[in-house]
């Protein structure tokens, strides 16, 4: 099963579990929820860890096994674990290791339903938190106190793009012997991999770019063999597996990723060059542009920009919404990585839970809109938008 030797998109596509009697040519799907055994002692000696097999599939399952794997060597990574969110993967990540009385810095550019499990969850079992700003390491060492664990982060940040120098990052962990705990769900591992930076976890949501088309959720959490076993006691018996039926989905969705990903950046830089060219348009942030401000980290640590371009409208709220109401093509969702393009205001919806200067200060203004640039023709994407933006006035 293991392809680690080959090219991503090879290995994407090859790396699959071992054939049943019936030589199938694709995976099949193992939708059961328990697997029997040969015997009363073979049975004994599976749950007591002294011989290998498939228990239950809460635990793991054939379909889920074969993603894990898929990912792993995408990430080089040694062990995974599968969730049935992405959300569930990051609440994973971060309890499989933290304790009452630990300590977590946190960039403060953050998804907002990880912003509440910093602010409004953690708290509950006394785990404290303290906010950095991602784009000046030189500052994150104040923020370190003697029960610091881990160091969470996000890179490119949803929705502001804002990077995260993972060298960085892994040398800040390092010496102040820290878990760094980075969501890749933006990137994905065919452009970025935190892992080699010096990252521990690598987490997901396999909602997004991994399924591709929008059908079902999953999460994902990644890295060495000695962390993913914590996750996965953590998982099992807390229960937020993956289901086998999406685990082959995403399995399957994966053997394009890279011919996906090529097409969703192509047409999200085409967009970007075009659309800063607006002049109803205060701002366009998509990291491959020469004029965001973290460019040439980009470039550095990015095969290529992603698929996510932010715009900001002049008239704040009222024009965002009268732009959201006038596309035709584009679909108004709070999903992203979707194979069709998706158009979100996330002040009023996916970030809504923050207060007005936590927004700011992330760069999430009243006028900023996310646009997940899907695979449509490139030139009927730029059309709705500018007829959008043309009747919003």
């Amino acid at each position: 099963m293991s392809h680690k030797d080959h090219e991503f998109e090879t290995g994407a596509i090859r790396g699959q579990m071992d054939k049943t009697g019936f030589r199938e040519h694709s995976t099949p799907m193992f939708l059961t929820s328990s697997f029997t055994f040969p015997s009363a002692e073979v049975m004994r000696d599976t749950f007591s860890g002294d011989a290998e097999g498939i228990i239950y599939s809460r635990y793991n399952n054939p379909n889920t096994d074969e993603l894990i794997a898929k990912m792993c060597a995408m990430e080089g990574a040694e062990a995974g674990f599968a969730t049935a969110s992405g959300m569930a993967a990051v609440f994973a990540s971060m309890m499989a290791f933290l304790k009452s009385g630990d300590h977590v810095i946190a960039s403060r550019a953050v998804f907002g339903s990880t912003h509440q499990i910093l602010t409004q969850l953690l708290p509950r079992w006394g785990i404290t938190h303290s906010y950095v700003e991602p784009t000046q390491p030189e500052t994150w060492s104040e923020a370190v106190q003697s029960n610091t664990k881990m160091f969470v982060l996000e890179t490119p940040s949803n929705p502001g793009l804002t990077l995260v120098d993972l060298q960085a990052a892994g040398d800040f962990a390092r010496v102040h012997d820290l878990i760094l705990n980075v969501d890749n769900c933006f990137a994905t591992p065919y452009l970025q991999q935190p892992l080699q930076y010096g990252a521990h976890l690598a987490v997901h949501s396999t909602t997004k770019w991994t399924d591709g088309q929008g059908r079902v959720l999953g999460g994902m959490v990644l890295g060495s063999q000695e962390l993913i076993d914590e996750v996965i006691f953590f998982c099992r018996h807390t229960g937020p597996a993956l289901s086998p039926f999406n685990a082959w989905l995403m399995s399957k969705s994966l053997e394009t990723l890279g011919v996906r990903m090529d097409r969703h950046c192509a047409n999200a830089l085409q967009m970007a060059e075009e659309l800063q060219q607006h002049p109803e348009i205060i701002q366009v942030s998509y990291p491959f542009l020469p004029s965001h401000p973290q460019y040439k980290l980009a470039k550095r640590q990015m095969k290529m920009g992603g698929g996510i371009v932010t715009i900001e409208v002049e008239g704040g709220v009222e024009r965002a919404m009268r732009f959201l109401n006038a596309v035709q093509v584009c679909s108004l969702s709070s999903n992203l990585g979707d194979t069709r393009t998706i158009v979100t205001h996330p002040a009023s919806t996916t970030h809504s839970k923050l207060k007005a200067e936590e927004r700011l200060a992330v760069g999430i203004r009243p006028g900023l809109i996310r646009i997940s640039v899907g695979l449509e023709n490139i030139k009927d994407i730029l059309a709705d938008v500018n007829q959008a933006l043309e009747k919003s006035r």
